[in-house]
């Protein structure tokens, strides 16, 4: 049985939570600086919305891992699960609906940027045929929520900071690879039947559904290392498993049934709005046309 680790206690509130904030801070002037130059030459592109998109995203991920929240979930599993459900439902289609990749790399230095256009270039070529298919980012998401659950698993990252940093990571990204075919569907499925996003975003609600009906029924403590824990709240150990179990329920199921309602409205209208497709995009200065015309947002 893994044991309460008391680095772990102390490790996310102190110089660790200082450097993902300022990390995020870095990403954000970036971003600014990109967006505000793109959208002088593209402003249809790049509207406001983008903006407070992206930004909202670094926000949850700033809460999740860079804040009390992130030093209550070894205390509670209630703030455990909602830190899971801000970095894959809250944080990563937010940033998403950004276009980060695009505005960050206009808001770098010139020769930075020539640097990182011929990686995610390469990039692209190597991984985009993987990244845009939509079978392995829903497996990439579904995968990665039941997996960080399993006892072993989930008390590995409770009792070491580096498993617990690569679990955070994980997640994140597993969120960007689920809402991809969802947000920015790549050109190669631009033709594909928006019901299947319903059906894909359909399928996904099941494993959450039965993983959360879990932890809200099942009677016992699934993770002993709560029962060895000073508790926060008020909750017993069970208590608390089953307010994290219905969170995630009620959480999972609202954030995939507005957009499956969503793109159910758009099938029935006679004119409905299809998936935008982010056309090439311009830069400032001499990067104007070293953009390409499409690229993996995970990168």
């Amino acid at each position: 049985m893994f044991m309460p680790s008391p680095i772990h206690v102390h490790a996310q509130p102190g110089s660790f939570s200082r450097w993902i904030v300022l990390i995020l801070m870095l990403i954000a002037f970036l971003y600014s600086r990109g967006w505000l130059c793109l959208r002088r030459t593209a402003p249809t592109l790049f509207p406001g919305w983008r903006l407070l998109g992206f930004l909202g995203g670094l926000l949850a991920i700033g809460v999740a891992v860079g804040s009390p929240l992130g030093a209550l979930d070894h205390q509670a599993l209630t703030a455990h699960m909602l830190k899971h459900l801000m970095l894959m439902v809250v944080a990563a289609p937010l940033t998403l609906l950004g276009a980060m990749s695009r505005p960050v790399r206009s808001g770098l230095p010139n020769w930075v940027a020539r640097g990182s256009l011929l990686f995610t270039t390469r990039l692209a070529s190597s991984l985009g045929g993987l990244f845009g298919n939509s079978i392995f980012c829903w497996l990439a998401g579904t995968t990665t929520v039941v997996v960080w659950h399993i006892p072993f698993f989930f008390q590995l990252g409770l009792s070491s900071p580096a498993w617990h940093t690569i679990e955070d990571a994980s997640f994140i990204c597993a969120g960007l690879l689920f809402w991809k075919p969802i947000i920015t569907p790549p050109p190669n499925e631009a033709n594909t039947p928006q019901w299947s996003l319903v059906l894909y975003l359909f399928l996904a609600t099941v494993p959450c559904d039965i993983l959360s009906a879990f932890l809200a029924f099942c009677g016992r403590v699934v993770y002993p290392y709560y029962l060895s824990t000073n508790q926060t709240f008020t909750l017993s150990a069970l208590e608390d498993q089953e307010c994290a179990g219905a969170l995630m329920w009620v959480a999972v199921t609202f954030a995939y049934l507005i957009p499956a309602v969503l793109i159910t409205a758009n099938l029935l209208s006679t004119d409905g709005v299809h998936f935008e497709q982010l056309a090439p995009s311009t830069s400032c200065g001499t990067r104007a046309a070293e953009l390409p015309g499409s690229e993996i947002e995970v990168a």
